[in-house]
């Protein structure tokens, strides 16, 4: 009974995060220690860094994988799938509901206009992305090169089928530089196969269904779960991702939908991953609000579950696995590659873009006010919105 109380307790207070957490992972992490270490104690400190180390090395949704995995750690898969539910839920429903809106303005001739100030803007998120994940993960003269030569091949390849060639790439040619990371003992390796072999299962699956079919919930289940499987370095890596397919490649949005959605994934609480439902949503517009919802649901699913599986997979296996200098070593080019990507996309996303005075101040100045300032992101869409309305 007692154990029952105590996830019953956990999972409210998920829930709680879930429309509470602002700021992309680098915040939810802090709120995570604040309320799941410090009020709760469901795990200790070091636990949850080293969880959230373990997922930042992993695809998918970094700050997804860390709370799901203290779930796994406290009550089991089960306890984990609710976990991930009751975090994705809220943001992922709020996404839906701007896709049908502005899918329902545009169907009724009606201007989204006032959505041009966030466009701008949203490029400046991208932007600040790029340079903060280039600091925190650019060492050597090696990295930085990898990172360039990432950029430019994103910017000059449009195959969404590039990006997971270049990240294995990049983490191919780190591991070659081994030797100047310290040896260290290892132990024996006992892997569970489960949860990989579930992975690669659905993986194949999804595929083969989509083929067969050609039904678009199912190919969009495939798309997104092919994605959340090869991201590396969280929500802002995967734009490039879904811009080059669903904008440039298959052209289920316009770019000033996509623009206008991501400025508003900004302004939401939980994953940034979320703004997938927003694409899977509008990507099923033609077959009115039942088949967007569907969308969404097979967006949703296809980006959350592959990080679930895998960070299920490698959790019981970590700490021999770490200590591995070849792993170590592959991590480097992997996240220069992934820096790249997301400051090519900031590029990428701003061509569309009218290339006026006005647009290049407020893209500029987002990027200069998130670096220097303190001022909350929700804050910057809101008066982005109020002062595309007004002017409209």
């Amino acid at each position: 009974m007692f154990r029952k109380v105590r996830y019953y307790i956990f999972l409210r207070d998920v829930l709680i995060l879930a429309v509470t957490a602002f700021g992309g992972p680098q915040a939810h992490i802090a709120m995570f220690l604040d309320l799941l270490v410090k009020k709760r104690g469901y795990l200790s400190e070091e636990d949850l860094i080293e969880l959230n180390a373990l997922c930042n090395i992993l695809p998918g949704p970094t700050s997804t994988q860390t709370i799901t995995a203290v779930g796994f750690k406290i009550g089991g898969p089960n306890l984990a799938y609710l976990t991930l539910l009751i975090w994705m839920v809220p943001a992922v429903t709020i996404m839906t509901i701007a896709a049908i809106t502005i899918s329902n303005l545009q169907e009724q001739n009606i201007s989204i206009e006032f959505t041009r100030f966030i466009q701008p803007m949203a490029v400046g998120f991208v932007a600040f992305a790029g340079y903060k994940i280039a600091k925190k993960v650019i060492h050597s003269t090696l990295g930085f090169g990898l990172m360039i030569a990432s950029a430019i091949v994103s910017l000059f390849f449009g195959s969404p089928y590039v990006f997971p060639i270049v990240l294995v790439a990049g983490g191919l040619i780190t591991s070659l530089n081994y030797k100047a990371h310290a040896i260290e003992e290892k132990d024996k390796i006992k892997i569970q196969w489960g949860n990989f072999i579930l992975w690669a299962s659905v993986f194949v699956l999804a595929a083969a269904l989509g083929g067969l079919t050609r039904a678009l919930p199912v190919r969009l289940f495939e798309n997104f779960y092919r994605n959340g499987s090869l991201i590396f370095g969280g929500g802002q890596v995967l734009i490039p991702f879904l811009y080059t397919e669903f904008v440039e490649f298959k052209q289920y949005l316009t770019s000033e939908e996509f623009l206008s959605g991501y400025a508003l994934m900004q302004s939401l609480p939980g994953p940034v991953f979320s703004f997938c439902a927003y694409v899977g949503s509008l990507s099923m517009r033609e077959y009115g609000v039942g088949g967007e919802i569907v969308g969404a649901i097979s967006a949703s699913l296809g980006i959350f579950l592959p990080g679930a599986f895998l960070i299920f997979f490698v959790i019981r296996f970590w700490d021999s696995l770490k200590k591995y200098r070849r792993v170590k070593a592959s991590l480097e080019g992997i996240n220069a590659v992934s820096s790249g990507m997301v400051i090519a996309a900031a590029i990428i996303l701003f061509l569309p873009l009218e290339p006026n005075y006005l647009n290049f101040g407020i893209t500029i100045s987002t990027f200069l006010i998130l670096m220097f300032t303190k001022i909350p992101s929700p804050l910057l869409i809101v008066a982005g919105l109020l002062g595309g309305i007004i002017i409209s």
